[in-house]
């Protein structure tokens, strides 16, 4: 049997139907659907070691698996497809009724609850919706609640996209060319139809309470809407910049305590150390002086040595909101197109934008107090460390009156 006839004579079979039965309603469920199908269904099989027999049953699978909608309503569209399919096998060649059986249970695999068993039934199953994990979802997700409502099947009221998303968080892929490759996909796809639920979900309450307050115009609606707008800007600017200047007030503290402790220990270094061969009694306050000042000056630096993290990130992390391009932390690594594209995208998205923000807010809170904590510790060390030192160097003194009397150079 030649296999390839018959499914380029079912090509222009079902292109037939299509042409012959103008249906305006179906936007979605179309001749340019099918052939993408058609193409999906030859992509994933290509993959596999699929018999000549095994190709031209999804193929045919494929140009039949939708005609049903011509004719009938979508509930029955896979029945009136596999009706199709058999009138045109039945005319065929010899031993095409052999195709029969396994092209209508593909043709099933497509039905909402289906668990297809073969490699072929699989491979349909997945190239029908293949375009769950496709960039251009949402348009043809729009296609296809356009058709439904213009079938009477649906609504202009009816929430399309929570009914959209419980179908594709129930669905799975189930070729493993498939599953690698569309997984990811389909789970972007997902993450979007549910933050545009939270969106109109969010936007309803703020809807019904502007139609309940009826007596605000337009005007002022929106006039409170930009004073709100711009009351939250001028309080994240605020807040932000607070936070920088209390962050050079510790920088600036730190850099004295360095400078002092600093001083003092070359003092200590160049004058003291060389006199306590003659002055030994002062060893024990000088020693004392000495680490109290090198203690605080490495508090000090603590509290100023700063820490950059990994400095690059990717697509994904924009997506999903993972990364926050305010601060250079996280893309001092990455090319300028990296960057404008997404900072484009933080742009785009006022949630995102205002989000990363209240993070770098938030992360600058973290860093000053760290900062102030390790800058109170090195000022208590600093103070001790003095009070100890010159009561150490006055009982020194004290006991050492009636010893050898002290050098003649003393280093304060």
């Amino acid at each position: 049997m030649d296999y390839t006839t018959i499914f380029q004579r079912a090509e222009s079979f079902v292109k037939g139907l299509f042409e012959k039965n103008d249906n305006k309603a179906l936007v979605f469920h179309n001749l340019e659907h099918t052939r993408e199908v058609v193409a999906r269904a030859k992509e994933i099989a290509s993959h596999f070691d699929l018999s000549e027999k095994d190709q031209a049953i999804v193929y045919i699978s494929a140009w039949f698996h939708d005609t049903g909608h011509i004719f009938v309503e979508p509930a029955m569209h896979e029945v009136k497809s596999i009706e199709l399919m058999k009138s045109f096998l039945a005319r065929e060649e010899t031993g095409a009724e052999e195709l029969v059986k396994p092209v209508e249970k593909c043709i099933l695999s497509t039905r909402m609850g289906y668990e297809p068993k073969t490699l072929p039934e699989q491979i349909m199953c997945d190239a029908d919706t293949y375009h769950f994990a496709a960039p251009e979802f949402k348009n043809g997700n729009k296609q296809l609640k356009k058709e439904l409502i213009l079938r009477k099947i649906i609504t202009r009221t009816t929430n399309w996209n929570k009914k959209s998303l419980e179908f594709m968080e129930a669905h799975q892929y189930y070729t493993p060319y498939c599953k690698d490759l569309l997984e990811e996909g389909k789970q972007k796809n997902i993450e979007r139809l549910r933050k545009k639920i939270l969106e109109t979900e969010m936007k309803g309450p703020a809807a019904h309470g502007r139609k309940k307050a009826n007596s605000i115009s337009p005007k002022e609606e929106k006039n409170n809407a930009s004073l709100l707008s711009k009351g939250i800007q001028t309080m994240l600017r605020l807040t932000s910049g607070n936070h920088l200047d209390l962050s050079d007030m510790a920088d600036r503290k730190a850099n004295i305590l360095i400078s002092v402790n600093a001083l003092i220990i070359s003092v200590i270094l160049s004058v003291l150390i060389r006199r306590l061969e003659v002055d030994t009694y002062l060893t024990i306050p000088t020693i004392t002086f000495l680490v109290s000042s090198l203690i605080t000056i490495v508090i000090a630096i603590l509290a100023t040595l700063p820490k950059v993290s990994g400095g690059r990130f990717s697509k994904e992390d924009i997506l999903n909101k993972r990364t926050n391009l305010l601060f250079f932390g996280n893309f001092h690594k990455a090319t300028l197109p990296e960057y404008e594209w997404g900072m484009q995208q933080m742009m785009k998205d006022h949630e995102y934008l205002y989000g990363a923000l209240i993070k770098d807010i938030y992360y600058l809170g973290v860093v000053l107090g760290r900062k102030y904590k390790l800058l109170r510790m090195a000022y208590y060390v600093f103070m001790v460390g003095i009070i100890i030192s010159v009561l150490a160097f006055a009982v020194a003194v004290i006991l050492n009156k009636g010893g050898p009397e002290p050098s003649a150079t003393m280093p304060f």
